[in-house]
């Protein structure tokens, strides 16, 4: 595999916590904006992710998002970013569609400044609904389909119904096939950079499942994950030893200069303190790191334990 050394584009980064972590949004995008001078040239933010926790339609994780959504909106505006609804239940059925809650958040947000906003779809009844009554989103097919197998991802990109696509990211590291594929459809890989669930994990969408049933208030059996080290729960340390997981210097040297540019990192539930380490290892240059962790801890609006 040869490859060109010229960066094409910026990297565009898709943040978790769009209902999680509006305050610290509040404290971090502040010095995004007037200290451009503490992150990476070459990256950009795109999109904030996320869910309120009572969503019908919610998916992925299990829900626990609970600030405004109009704030939360109105924060969007300002920073001119892209929010992402992230509806990737899996079992939706057709009466579930009239739900107020999901579709006065749809109303709220599919034209809510500058900025396109998306929603991150796994169900095909879902996504029919949403493209027929809000036209003005962007569609995302979500990672919780585990698209393993090349022809799967391979069929995906060529919908033209999906902006981008989150492949397993089992897949990160197909570095050939990944090359081969034409501009048009790497602009819409979006590769999840910072997975820590078990390379070897068979039981993912069975993990899925379960918390698509909990988002629909359905019994049933709750998925205990028995891969090693689960017990721990998210670990950064052990999600870098990851044989998928991607860190910047890769983004840098070997995504980019391939034409890929959004990369989308996990932890709608793991607290601001992980979503800080997280941010400041993939978008802060490192003689900066210890300076924008001091100011937001230093922040007196913001808890981050």
């Amino acid at each position: 595999m040869s490859q060109t050394c010229q960066i094409r584009t910026p990297a565009r980064f898709h943040l978790p916590g769009l209902f999680e972590f509006t305050e610290f949004y509040k404290a971090f995008l502040p010095l995004w904006r007037e200290h451009r001078e503490y992150f990476r040239a070459d990256c950009e933010i795109a999109s904030i992710y996320g869910a309120p926790g009572d969503c019908l339609w919610g998916g992925g994780r299990v829900g626990c998002g609970q600030d405004d959504a109009h704030e939360v909106a109105a924060l969007m505006r300002e920073y001119g970013l892209s929010a992402r609804l992230t509806f990737s239940n899996s079992l939706l059925r057709s009466e579930h569609l009239a739900d107020e809650r999901c579709n006065a958040l749809c109303a709220l947000f599919e034209h809510n400044g500058g900025a396109k906003n998306g929603v991150i779809v796994h169900s095909e009844l879902l996504l029919d609904y949403l493209r027929r009554r809000y036209p003005g989103f962007c569609f995302i097919s979500s990672t919780t389909k585990t698209l393993t197998r090349w022809e799967e991802l391979a069929a995906e990109l060529e919908r033209e119904e999906f902006a981008c696509v989150v492949p397993d990211f089992r897949l990160n590291k197909q570095l050939s096939r990944l090359y081969a594929l034409p501009q048009a459809q790497k602009d819409k890989v979006e590769f999840l950079c910072n997975e820590c669930c078990s390379f070897s994990c068979a039981d993912r969408k069975a993990c899925y499942e379960s918390v698509s049933r909990l988002a629909l208030g359905e019994e049933g059996e709750a998925h205990i994950c028995r891969a090693p080290g689960a017990s721990e729960g998210y670990l950064f340390s052990r999600a870098m030893k990851n044989p998928g997981f991607i860190d910047p210097e890769e983004i840098r040297t070997i995504y980019q200069p391939m034409g890929f540019s959004n990369f989308k990192l996990e932890g709608r539930g793991l607290g601001s303190a992980l979503l800080l380490e997280f941010l400041l290892y993939y978008l802060v240059r490192p003689e900066y790191r210890l300076t924008v962790r001091e100011k937001l801890y230093l922040s007196s609006s913001l808890d981050l334990f």
